[in-house]
C-alpha cells in the first residue's frame, strides 16, 4: 500500500474542505473531515454509506453549510451561501439525489436558466426541443427524445440528463457524487470520455462511486472515508487493503456460496407468453430456493417485467402462475395478498419505495398495519417490537427505530425495503438492483442475505446493473433482448463475460 498523500489542503486545494464537522439531529455524518482537490485532477472519493461522503459533497456544493471547519476555492477560505453561489464561482455538482423536475420536459429541465429567449426576455418555447437536441448530441447523447417529460424516461437516462445540465455550464470544478450508480457499462463509458476530455481541459473533478474498477480507472489519487473522516489519500492503492481502511474489516469474499435448489422443486413462479410491448413473447419458471437472474443491455424490458409481476402496471399479456395455479395482477395489492406473497423492490429506493419523511419504523411496517392492528388502531408495542428485530436482524445502522429513515445513507434505506418485505413474510422476491448505489461492505451484507434468503425457501428474481455480480450471486441468468429472452446461461458457461457476450451478439444480430 502506497502512504497517504503528504499535501496540504492550503498549498494546492483548488477546492478543499479541512476539518469540516456536520451533524443532522443525533447523526454525525463528518466528523473534522479533509479532502484536498487539486488542479486539473480526478480525485476518487470512497467509502461505505454513512462514510460522510455525500455530506461533504453538499458542503463543497453549497447545499448545506458545515457546523465547524473551513471551505477552501483557490486556497482562500469561502463561505458558500448555496448551490446558486457555488455555480458563480465556477462549481457544478451531480448530487446524488436527482433534482429533475418531472412534469417538465428534458429540454425544460436540460436548458433551466439557458433557454433561448426573445429580446424582451420571453422565452422561445419553440426552440427549446430543438436546441436540447443539439446541446444533447453534442454531447454524445442521441437517444433521448427532449420532448419527452422527465417522469416518463428511465432512472438512467434522468441520470444522463442531470450529468449533461452541469457539463453544459462548463465549471472549472466538477463534483459528481454517485453519477454511474443508475448506468451501465455503455453509459459509464460515455461519461467516462467526458470526464477524461474535462480533465484535458483543466477541470478539476471530484467523484464518488462504490464501483471500485470506476475509481481505479478514472481517478488520479483516492481519498478513504470512514465514520465521517478521511483516513488517507493515495496515488494507488489495493482493493483488498482500501476495503480494510473503509471498514475497519477486512471482507474476504464479497460473493457467498449459493445454496442448492432442490432437486425437481416445483415452480413457485411461472410466466408463459408473456410481453414486453412487443410482439415476442416470453416465459420463465422460478423455484423455491432458487435466485434467477435477469440481464441484457438496458432498456431491454428489465424493468417492465418486474413492475409487470407487481401490477405496477401490469403485464399487457400473459399467463402468471403462482404455485401452479393461474393468477390475476392487476395492481400491487393483488401480488401483496395472503396467499401471493410477491414483494417488489424498486431500482429507486427514494422515489418509488420509500416515505423519506416517516420514521424506519413506519417504513418497515407499512404492508402489515392490518396485521398489527385491533379495531383500526396499530399495537404499539408489537410494531415497536417487529422493528427492533427487523433493525438487528439486518443491520441497520440506524440511531433507533424512530428515525427519519431520509436521513439514513443508501445502504441502509435499501435495507428497510427489503426488511419490510420480509416483515411481509413475502415468499416471492423481485430484486431489482437492489445493491445499486450501496458500498462494497453492505453489498456484501446484502449478497448474504439474498443467499440466506434463498436458503430459508425464498424464491428470488434477481436483475442487477452488474455483470459481475448476475454471475456470482444467481443460480441461473436470462438475457432479454427485445423483449424476450435471447439466453439461458448456467454454470459453468455463466459468467460476466458470456452475459455481455450473449447480449451483444444477440444485439448485432437483431
Amino acid at each position: 500500500m502506497n502512504s497517504p498523500h503528504a499535501a496540504t489542503a492550503e498549498s494546492v486545494a483548488v477546492l478543499g474542505a479541512q476539518t469540516v464537522s456536520k451533524a443532522f439531529g443525533g447523526v454525525q455524518a463528518l466528523r473534522g473531515a479533509s479532502l484536498v482537490l487539486g488542479a486539473g485532477e480526478v480525485h476518487g472519493l470512497v467509502g461505505e454509506n454513512g462514510a460522510g461522503k455525500s455530506t461533504l459533497i453538499k458542503v463543497l456544493g453549497g447545499r448545506i453549510a458545515p457546523d465547524s471547519g473551513t471551505v477552501l476555492l483557490d486556497g482562500q477560505p469561502v463561505r458558500l451561501s448555496g448551490p446558486a453561489d457555488s455555480t458563480r464561482r465556477g462549481i457544478g455538482t451531480v448530487f446524488q439525489e436527482l433534482t429533475l423536475l418531472p412534469w417538465m420536459s428534458v429540454a425544460e429541465n436540460l436548458l433551466i436558466g439557458r433557454e433561448p429567449r426573445f429580446p424582451l426576455g420571453l422565452i422561445r418555447r419553440g426552440a427549446l426541443a430543438g436546441e436540447a437536441e443539439a446541446v444533447l448530441a453534442g454531447l454524445g447523447i442521441h437517444h433521448i427524445d427532449p420532448r419527452a417529460l422527465a417522469a416518463e424516461v428511465s432512472l438512467a437516462e434522468r441520470q444522463i440528463i442531470e450529468i449533461a445540465r452541469v457539463i453544459i455550464r462548463k465549471p472549472r470544478i466538477l463534483l459528481l457524487d454517485e453519477p454511474t450508480s443508475s448506468l451501465v457499462e455503455r453509459e459509464v463509458e460515455w461519461l467516462f470520455a467526458r470526464i477524461r476530455e474535462l480533465r484535458s481541459q483543466g477541470t478539476s473533478i471530484v467523484f464518488t462511486s462504490h464501483r471500485w474498477n470506476e475509481i481505479t480507472s478514472i481517478a488520479d489519487r483516492i481519498t478513504i472515508f470512514r465514520n465521517g473522516k478521511e483516513v488517507g489519500t493515495y496515488t494507488a492503492i489495493d482493493e483488498t487493503e482500501a476495503i480494510t481502511l473503509m471498514t475497519g474489516r477486512r471482507v474476504e469474499a464479497m460473493y457467498p456460496p449459493l445454496p442448492s435448489v432442490p432437486a425437481n422443486a416445483p415452480p413457485a413462479l411461472a410466466v408463459s407468453d408473456a410481453s414486453l410491448g412487443g410482439a415476442a413473447t416470453f416465459g420463465f419458471s422460478l423455484a423455491a430456493g432458487e435466485i434467477l437472474g435477469i440481464g441484457g443491455l438496458a432498456g431491454q424490458g428489465h424493468r417492465e417485467l418486474f413492475t409487470g409481476l407487481f401490477g405496477a402496471p401490469p403485464l399487457k399479456r400473459g399467463t402468471i402462475r403462482v404455485d401452479g395455479k393461474p393468477i390475476r395482477i392487476a395492481r400491487p395489492s393483488d401480488a401483496i395478498r395472503a396467499g401471493l406473497g410477491i414483494a417488489l423492490v424498486p431500482e429507486d429506493r427514494k422515489g418509488e419505495g420509500l416515505l423519506l419523511p416517516l420514521p424506519v419504523r413506519d417504513n418497515l411496517t407499512l404492508p402489515i398495519l392490518g396485521r398489527i392492528s385491533t379495531f383500526g388502531v396499530i399495537r404499539g408495542g408489537e410494531e415497536a417490537r417487529m422493528s427492533r428485530e427487523m433493525i438487528s436482524r439486518l443491520k441497520i445502522r440506524t440511531p433507533s427505530a424512530a428515525q427519519p429513515v431520509g436521513t439514513l445513507s443508501g445502504g441502509n434505506q435499501q435495507k428497510v425495503l427489503v426488511g419490510r418485505w420480509l416483515l411481509a413474510e413475502s415468499r416471492i422476491l423481485l430484486l431489482y438492483d437492489v445493491t445499486r448505489g450501496v458500498d462494497v461492505a453492505t453489498k456484501h451484507e446484502i449478497c448474504e442475505l439474498i443467499a440466506r434468503l434463498a436458503q430459508e425457501g425464498k424464491a428470488i428474481l434477481f436483475y442487477s446493473s452488474d455483470t459481475e455480480e448476475l454471475a456470482h450471486l444467481c443460480h441461473r441468468v436470462l438475457v432479454l433482448r427485445g423483449g424476450r429472452v435471447a439466453a439461458e446461461l448456467t454454470p459453468p458457461a455463466l459468467t460476466a463475460e458470456a452475459i455481455v457476450s450473449a447480449a451483444i451478439r444477440d444485439a448485432d444480430a437483431a
